[in-house]
């Protein structure tokens, strides 16, 4: 059994720049990325015995690149929040000794395409045949299914997704690589364009360029390493379906209420030691489902819990520190940023730092739902 604390990340960075990187093809990007990881540790590519990636890119491509034999290579892709299975399948590994550093990479040209593998509906699969005759299109026309449940069961408002973009603007205007970081108001949400009902354009995510790499070891390693260490406490993982329609209960995710509550357990926490909390956030009604599905709201709560200041600079649970998805950045794959803030800030060196946290909770979905993984860091060994 992986003992808490036992793996440690002692390489964490994003790509030198984010936001419009025309002049980089994807693999490009996980390479600047790697790199940065790599220089941040103390590492040269030969040091390295284990990748992670998730497609389009293959571990083979990576580790071609940039010049690594690996002992132990993993592609799962599930979406977004595929880099977190990644920091869970790699402590394993580590633990099993398959390796002794890996290095998990993400580059993603979502803005400007540039090399990027299209991604074209298939309509052979279950979602050609059972979603798209009745004619969504990505995820800004799928996610509102399980979302007007949730609205008309618990009866959360416009106002209350609104508000959830408003409270993550306030992170983004302290972080000087935010995409948008001027202040903005619920009823700026509301009068900003509509994409697909509710969703307002303010409520949905970024599209962008970029990438990061995270270093992984064991924690007995960490004092040969020049940053701070950051200790994996826990990790959890799960799926449910890849057909949104098909979600047991539109008001809260299976997936979720999988992947979170393992990590908590496997940390060994209450849900009162959380000091700070990444929860993916493609889509403003995401952090709402990750407070009530990992336990720290009840069922219809978590809008209120947002909209009290909870969450915002100064409340008692800091959530989504950079701004997250819908201001920071978002390449299509964001769970790569979700993380790089939990180390930072573990590290201490986030620029919306907040004061003595000492165990932080990143929570990622993949698809629409269809996926999720949950890991607890911490400054703080057991």
């Amino acid at each position: 059994m992986l003992g808490r604390g036992e793996i440690a990340v002692v390489g964490a960075a994003e790509t030198t720049q984010l936001g419009a990187i025309p002049g980089m093809s994807q693999i490009m990007l996980h390479a600047d990325a790697a790199l940065n990881a790599m220089a941040d540790a103390g590492l040269k590519p030969s040091d390295i015995d284990g990748v992670a990636c998730v497609g389009p890119m293959m571990p083979q491509q990576i580790a071609h690149y940039l010049g690594i034999t690996p002992k132990w290579v993993d592609g799962t892709g599930v979406g977004g929040c595929s880099f977190m299975l990644h920091v869970r399948h790699a402590a394993a590994a580590i633990h099993a000794g398959y390796a002794n550093t890996i290095l998990i990479t993400h580059g993603e040209s979502g803005k400007s395409r540039i090399n990027a593998t299209p991604r074209p509906a298939e309509p052979e699969g279950l979602n050609g045949q059972f979603e798209m005759p009745y004619g969504p299109f990505g995820p800004p026309t799928l996610f509102p299914i399980p979302v007007l449940r949730y609205m008309k069961t618990y009866g959360v408002t416009h106002e209350d997704l609104a508000t959830v973009a408003v409270v993550q603007r306030e992170w983004a205007g302290k972080n000087p690589r935010a995409m948008f970081r001027d202040p903005i108001t619920v009823d700026d949400v509301l009068n900003s364009r509509m994409i697909a009902y509710p969703f307002r354009i303010l409520q949905c995510c970024l599209v962008t360029d970029g990438g990061g790499a995270l270093i992984l070891t064991k924690s007995d390693r960490a004092k040969d390493f020049p940053t701070k260490p950051v200790y994996i406490l826990g990790t959890g993982e799960s799926v449910e379906t890849n057909m949104v329609s098909q979600m047991a209960d539109f008001t809260s995710s299976r997936a979720f209420r999988v992947a979170g509550p393992t990590a908590i357990e496997a940390a060994g926490i209450d849900r009162k030691d959380v000091d700070h909390m990444m929860i993916y956030d493609a889509f403003a009604h995401l952090p709402l489902y990750g407070l009530e599905d990992l336990g720290f709201c009840k069922p219809g709560e978590a809008a209120g819990f947002i909209r009290e200041g909870n969450t915002r600079p100064g409340g008692k649970l800091p959530l989504n520190t950079t701004g997250g998805g819908l201001s920071y950045t978002h390449t299509g794959m964001y769970g790569m940023f979700a993380l790089q803030e939990s180390v930072r800030q573990m590290r201490g060196t986030a620029p919306a730092q907040v004061p003595g946290a000492k165990v932080s909770l990143c929570h990622g979905v993949g698809g629409m739902f269809s996926a999720s993984g949950t890991i607890v860091f911490s400054n703080e060994r057991p």
